[in-house]
């Protein structure tokens, strides 16, 4: 969805949106960058952990892809603004629409806490009746439940951030978004030039009309690693993005990545490589793997390809031997627009937003457990940071909940991994074209 589309499509409920966040932004925080520490290694890791892989998907919400998962806080049914009663419906991945997914169309639905404004948001697509009430069928999820129920579901995981996923991919490389909102007009970052900007986000968790060039220097999590000595990749797609070319990275708007040295050594294409480097013998400290649009789990995008995309990395990574030192965090980037009952908590400005599931997957990592933890996007950060005695990158991974505690028991034999079925396998993903599409535009 372009820039001026999406303005165009949402221009008749802004006016609604500022008046519904105008009662919480009274009591909205003032955002402020805390002090900063070094903390000690994680005593609970005892240093088992050499490895964090950050597997992120699109566009799901906790309830659209686990509803009736045993164990975890789901629901059948929802409300409309409206207060009808409406019962979800399945819709496959592949669901020929997309839901309107950001800051203001957050604001209709979160509707002061209500949770009964999901029926706001624009829909573009061939689309059924209360499209946005809807849940995938297990006929595509088995895999993913498949995962939870050998290690751990997480049904608190929040996203650090109420906006959509430009803003959520800057959050899990960095722990915030320069104070951004929405998402730039062309490529993802440096690449799309001085007329790609974004605007600030007001206190009110409104766009402000201050716009800069999508193009900044703020400390990375990839930035703490070169400094430690330590390694990351992230794996990615090319993409023909609004401006003809373009990698899909969240580091592009890293101003010194991507015009710096780890530009090229660190920022990998296709992100199929992950498959082939870690059975060649090379995993980085911290690894970050993007999907194509096809296996993103992304409605709109006609593919049914992420269960098993997911499922093939998890293999490969299990199968290494990498395995007895690596804790894999499978997360998806923002709720897609799906309905979901449980109202996050008001964190500041920014968050939290709606849940997204986390699946925690290690040799460590309890089985078949449902974390009823508070988490969010900086709670991985966190995690990362513990285990390499790394600094506290923002407000986001300062406050957050790390998943050592509740989701893992470092005292345990490390568990031997068991494969997982999938209807696709690494010689697929290795070996299918390229698809260019970006996975998300917005």
């Amino acid at each position: 969805m372009t820039y001026l589309r999406r303005f165009t499509a949402v221009a008749s409920t802004l006016a609604a949106a500022l008046l519904l966040s105008a009662a919480a932004s009274s009591a909205a925080p003032p955002w402020t960058v805390p002090n900063l520490r070094i903390p000690l290694p994680s005593q609970n890791a005892q240093g088992k952990i050499k490895h964090v892989v950050i597997i992120m998907q699109e566009n799901r919400g906790f309830n659209n892809l686990f509803m009736g998962y045993p164990g975890a806080d789901t629901t059948t049914y929802g409300y409309n603004s409206s207060g009808n009663k409406i019962t979800l419906q399945p819709v496959l991945l592949e669901a020929p629409y997309d839901i309107e997914h950001d800051v203001i169309t957050f604001t209709l639905a979160y509707n002061n806490g209500k949770m009964n404004g999901f029926d706001k948001e624009y829909v573009g697509g061939s689309a059924p009746a209360n499209p946005q009430f809807a849940y995938v069928p297990r006929t595509e999820t088995q895999p993913y439940w498949n995962l939870a129920s050998q290690y751990v579901l997480a049904d608190r995981m929040f996203t650090s951030h109420v906006d959509d996923s430009f803003i959520s991919h800057q959050y899990i490389i960095a722990g915030q978004a320069n104070g951004r909102a929405l998402y730039p007009n062309g490529t993802w970052g440096c690449d799309g030039g001085p007329s790609d900007t974004t605007p600030n986000m007001q206190p009110n968790r409104t766009p402000g009309n201050s716009y800069i060039q999508t193009c900044w220097d703020i400390p990375t999590l990839g930035d703490e690693l070169d400094a430690a000595g330590r390694t990351w990749r992230y794996y990615t797609s090319t993409v023909f993005a609004n401006d003809g070319s373009g990698i899909w990275s969240a580091y592009d708007a890293i101003n010194h990545i991507r015009y710096g040295k780890d530009w090229a050594k660190d920022v990998i294409t296709p992100q199929s490589q992950v498959l082939s480097d870690v059975a060649n013998g090379t995993l980085a400290s911290v690894t970050w793997v993007m999907p194509t649009c096809a296996a993103s789990d992304h409605a709109g995008c006609g593919g049914n390809q992420g269960p098993a995309w997911v499922t093939s990395v998890v293999n490969a990574i299990g199968e290494s031997k990498f395995w007895n030192s690596t804790a894999i965090f499978v997360t998806w980037d923002e709720w897609g627009g799906w309905y979901d009952h449980v109202a996050p908590p008001y964190l500041d400005y920014d968050g939290l937003g709606f849940r997204v599931p986390l699946i925690v997957i290690s040799p460590y990592a309890k089985q078949n457990y449902v974390s009823h933890v508070q988490y969010e996007q900086g709670s991985i950060l966190r995690f990362a940071e513990d285990q390499f005695g790394l600094a506290r990158l923002a407000p986001a991974d300062t406050r957050a909940n790390s998943p050592a505690a509740d989701a893992f028991d470092f005292t345990q034999t490390p568990r031997k991994f068991s494969p997982f079925a999938s209807r696709l396998g690494p010689s697929y993903f290795l070996h299918t074209p390229p698809d260019h599409r970006m996975p998300d535009d917005e």
